[in-house]
């Protein structure tokens, strides 16, 4: 995996209100107030405060003393978009309850763990950690190799000079029958499944642990489906080795193939693109822009885009009317910098 962090993000105020574990909570940008306590084992009904009431229970499972607080915050990272605005919620409250209530002992690792156990153990979203790991670990100028197996990541220069990032929002969320991600991860364990049946000497986990040539020893024995499926994760891999060189040399048009490439196999192999990104994608090609891909889990959302400073005003013009022309309404447009992660501004 290969996130990094943005100029956008979560800002909360919080302080100790010297209860046991009343916790007053205000989302400014909502003008919503709810108050709960931490010992109610239902927690809050209202979504965006069982984030607060998640990540205080799992900070205290590892080691902060969580007492009652009062907390205000609001934000700028578009929500709906792809751009893991829960993650910046949970990034935000944890790093304050650590700093407040731990002085800042919680590792950042733990940190990141405390706000995909909040997803999973109180929202309901079995998600990995890329999200939380990008919001917490994110630096400024650098884009991050992550190995989600081991936790190992290593930091890569990213300063595109002579070039912009721009996210293009489709403002369209697909909801699709069934349970399209929980497929995809089938159909990869099923080739895996196949894999090591012919190789019982190996230890096959993942995909990750096979090869190309293993992938084609089974075409003939999995679906047509699981292949394309398969096909996509082993490219993804070689695209992200592709990119750490790209970066380190500096070469932003290999990058910017790189997230094309991407683009087509989440798009015709993995199957989590729509009509809109693909469009706004094409439209892309066609102004000339270096690189373009969806951004976030697909099936709606943004594509994130690499382009030349002459080229931008041009681009943005251009897919602002054709989308509109096509689709009933333009795409937002959102400039990012990769920015640093969560911190104390004060």
């Amino acid at each position: 995996m290969f996130p990094g962090a943005v100029d956008k993000g979560v800002m909360a105020e919080i302080r100790p209100n010297g209860t046991e574990d009343t916790v007053m909570a205000y989302a400014i940008d909502l003008k919503d107030r709810v108050d709960f306590k931490l010992s109610d084992p239902d927690g809050p009904r209202t979504s965006w405060a069982r984030y607060i009431y998640g990540i205080a229970l799992e900070m205290r499972k590892r080691g902060a003393d969580v007492k009652g607080f009062n907390i205000a915050f609001a934000g700028d990272v578009p929500l709906g978009a792809g751009m893991s605005s829960s993650a910046a919620m949970e990034s935000c409250f944890a790093f304050g309850l650590n700093d407040l209530f731990a002085n800042g002992k919680i590792s950042q690792w733990d940190m990141v763990l405390a706000g995909q156990a909040t997803e999973h153990n109180y929202c309901g979203v079995n998600c990995g950690i890329m999200d939380q790991f990008a919001s917490v670990f994110g630096k400024s100028g650098c884009l991050m190799r992550l190995d989600c197996r081991n936790r190992e990541f290593e930091y890569f220069p990213f300063k595109p000079d002579g070039y912009r990032l721009v996210l293009l929002d489709s403002v369209v969320k697909h909801q699709l029958a069934g349970s399209p991600y929980n497929d995809r991860r089938r159909s990869c364990e099923n080739v895996v499944k196949h894999i090591a049946a012919k190789h019982q000497e190996a230890n096959f986990e993942t995909l990750r642990d096979c090869t190309w040539e293993q992938l084609e020893e089974v075409k003939a024995e999995i679906s047509e489906e699981d292949y394309r499926r398969a096909k996509f994760v082993l490219g993804e891999k070689d695209r992200v080795l592709g990119v750490c060189d790209a970066l380190n040399e500096g070469d932003y048009e290999r990058v910017g193939e790189l997230m094309y490439q991407t683009h087509e196999g989440l798009s015709k192999d993995y199957e989590v693109s729509c009509e809109e990104l693909d469009f706004l994608n094409d439209i892309a090609k066609e102004n000339g822009v270096t690189g373009s891909r969806i951004m976030g889990g697909g099936f709606g959302g943004c594509t994130i885009n690499l382009v030349r400073n002459d080229l931008y005003l041009q681009f943005v013009n251009d897919a602002k009317k054709r989308f509109n022309e096509k689709f009933g309404h333009e795409p937002k447009v959102y400039d990012v910098v990769i920015g640093d992660g969560s911190r104390k501004l004060c």
